[in-house]
C-alpha cells in the first residue's frame, strides 16, 4: 500500500494500490470506446479486413498507453505531468480517410511522422503564446468541448450510430439506469466508492445488460491472447506533400485542442501551467505522433472525457491516470483482455457519458466565471464561439461541399470554437482599435 503524504501536491499523491487500479481502470473504460473508434472507422473506410483492423485497434491501445505514461509521467521536456489520458484525435479521421484512399495507408504514415516531428520543434513556440489562452479562451474551449461531445454520449445512449435497435427504448432505459446508478453511488456512497461512480455504473451495467442480450462474451476466447504490434507493420511511410500539408493543418488543430485540455486540467488540479509546461506537454504529444506514425496508428491527443472524470472524481493524481495508461499497454498486448473491454454495451458507456462529458462542460463555465463579462467584447467572445463551435454538431454535414482542408479545421466542433475563441480574443482584447486609441488618447 502507498500512503498519501499531506504536504504532497495532490497531483504527485501515491494513493492505496487497489483506489489506484480501480480508478486508473475508470479512467480506460471511460474513454475506451473513443480510444478505438478512429482506427474502426479509418481501416472500415479503407476496406481493410478484420485482421487488419483488429491490429490497429491493438497497436491504438499500446500507442495510448505508451502516451498517457509519457504525458502523466514524464522524462526531460517530454510531458506535461498532469493526470491526462492520451488517445487518437477525432480531428485526423476525415483527411486520414481522404489520404488513405488517394495514396494507400503508408502515406497516412508518413504524413503523421512528420506533423508529429514538426509539433515537437514548433512546442517552445506555442508555449510563448499562453497570453493569448486566458480564461476566456480556455474556458470557452473546454465549454465547446463537453457540448460537442454530448452528442456522442447520446449516440451511445441510443445504442450507437449503425446499431439496427438504435433508439429503441431498452437502450434508453439501460442508459438512463446506468446514469442513475453514477448519481446515487456519486451522491450516497462512501468517498472512496464515489470516487468510483462511474466505474461502479459501467460494471453493474454490464452485468446488468448480460440476461437482456445487450451483450455476448461467447466470442472472446476466439480472440489471440497474445500480440504485439511490429514497427512498419503495413510498410515503409511514404511522403507525400499534399498529405503532409493536410496533417500539418490537423497537427495545429489538436495542438489547440491539447492546450485547452491542459490548462483546464492544470487549472482544476491547483496547479496552473506556465509556458515552459505546455510546451512540454505539447512536445509529448508530437513523440506520442511519431510514435504512432512509427507503430502502424495515428496521431494523439488528450481525451476531454478524462479531464471530465478528473473534475467529477477530484482525484488529481497523474499516477492514477499513469495506471490507467500501464491498462491500456496491457490491453494492447493481450487482445483477449480488449475484446472483453470491447463488449461493454454502447449504452452503459452513453448512460456514464452524459455525466462525464457535461462534466466537462461545467468545468468550462466554471472557468468563465472568473471573466469580466461587463466587458462586451469578451461576452462577443463567448457568444459567437460556442455558436461556431455547435453549427457541425447541430448541422453534422453542412461543410460536405467546402475544401478538405477547410473541413478539417471546421467539421471538429472543439477545433472551430477554439478558433473562433483564439481570433475574437486578439480581436477584441489585443488589437487596439480606433475607439480604443481615441480613449486612451
Amino acid at each position: 500500500m502507498f500512503g498519501i503524504k499531506r504536504s504532497t501536491h495532490p497531483v504527485d499523491q501515491l494513493l492505496p494500490a487497489g483506489q489506484m487500479g480501480a480508478l486508473g481502470l475508470q479512467h480506460v473504460l471511460a474513454m475506451y470506446a473513443g480510444a478505438v473508434a478512429v482506427p474502426l472507422i479509418v481501416g472500415s473506410a479503407l476496406g481493410m479486413s478484420k485482421a487488419d483492423i483488429g491490429y490497429l485497434i491493438n497497436a491504438d491501445l499500446l500507442i495510448s498507453g505508451v502516451s498517457t505514461l509519457i504525458q502523466c509521467l514524464g522524462f526531460w521536456r517530454f510531458g506535461v505531468r498532469l493526470p491526462l489520458m492520451q488517445g487518437c484525435t477525432f480531428a485526423a479521421v476525415t483527411p486520414m480517410v481522404f489520404i488513405g484512399t488517394s495514396d494507400g495507408i503508408t502515406a497516412i504514415y508518413g504524413a503523421v511522422i512528420v506533423s508529429g516531428l514538426l509539433m515537437i520543434l514548433l512546442s517552445p513556440l506555442w508555449g510563448k503564446l499562453l497570453r493569448f489562452f486566458p480564461p476566456l479562451v480556455t474556458g470557452t474551449v473546454i465549454t465547446v468541448i463537453g457540448l460537442a461531445l454530448i452528442p456522442v454520449a447520446v449516440n451511445w445512449a441510443a445504442g450507437g450510430v449503425g446499431s439496427p435497435s438504435f433508439g429503441a427504448p431498452g437502450n434508453l432505459a439501460l442508459a438512463l439506469g446506468v446514469l442513475l446508478l453514477v448519481l446515487v453511488v456519486q451522491r450516497f456512497a462512501p468517498p472512496a466508492l464515489s470516487r468510483i461512480s462511474v466505474l461502479v455504473g459501467i460494471v453493474l451495467g454490464t452485468l446488468v445488460a448480460i440476461p437482456f442480450g445487450f451483450t455476448d462474451f461467447s466470442g472472446v476466447s476466439d480472440a489471440p491472447i497474445f500480440g504485439i504490434s511490429i514497427p512498419f507493420h503495413f510498410g515503409l511511410p511514404t511522403f507525400n506533400i499534399a498529405a503532409i500539408v493536410a496533417m500539418i493543418v490537423v497537427m495545429l488543430v489538436t495542438m489547440t485542442e491539447t492546450t485547452g485540455d491542459i490548462l483546464a486540467v492544470g487549472e482544476m488540479a491547483g496547479r496552473p501551467v506556465d509556458g515552459r509546461r505546455l510546451a512540454d506537454g505539447l512536445r509529448a504529444d508530437g513523440l506520442s505522433t511519431v510514435l504512432g506514425g512509427v507503430f502502424n496508428t495515428f496521431p494523439y491527443t488528450a481525451f476531454g472525457q478524462n479531464a471530465g472524470l478528473v473534475g467529477l472524481t477530484k482525484v488529481y493524481s497523474r499516477f492514477v491516470v499513469a495506471v490507467g495508461g500501464g491498462i491500456l499497454v496491457i490491453l494492447g498486448l493481450f487482445p483477449i483482455l480488449g475484446e472483453i473491454v470491447a463488449r461493454i454495451p454502447a449504452p452503459v458507456l452513453g448512460g456514464a457519458g452524459i455525466v462525464m462529458f457535461g462534466t466537462v462542460a461545467a468545468i468550462g463555465i466554471k472557468m468563465l466565471a472568473k471573466v469580466a463579462f461587463d466587458n462586451n467584447g469578451n461576452l462577443m467572445v463567448v457568444a459567437v464561439s460556442l455558436g461556431v463551435g455547435l453549427v457541425p454538431t447541430a448541422v453534422p454535414n453542412i461543410y460536405e461541399h467546402f475544401p478538405n482542408w477547410f473541413r478539417t479545421i471546421m467539421e471538429s466542433g472543439i477545433s472551430a470554437g477554439a478558433l473562433s475563441a483564439v481570433v475574437l480574443n486578439l480581436l477584441f482584447n489585443h488589437i487596439k482599435g480606433r475607439r480604443q486609441k481615441e480613449t486612451t488618447a
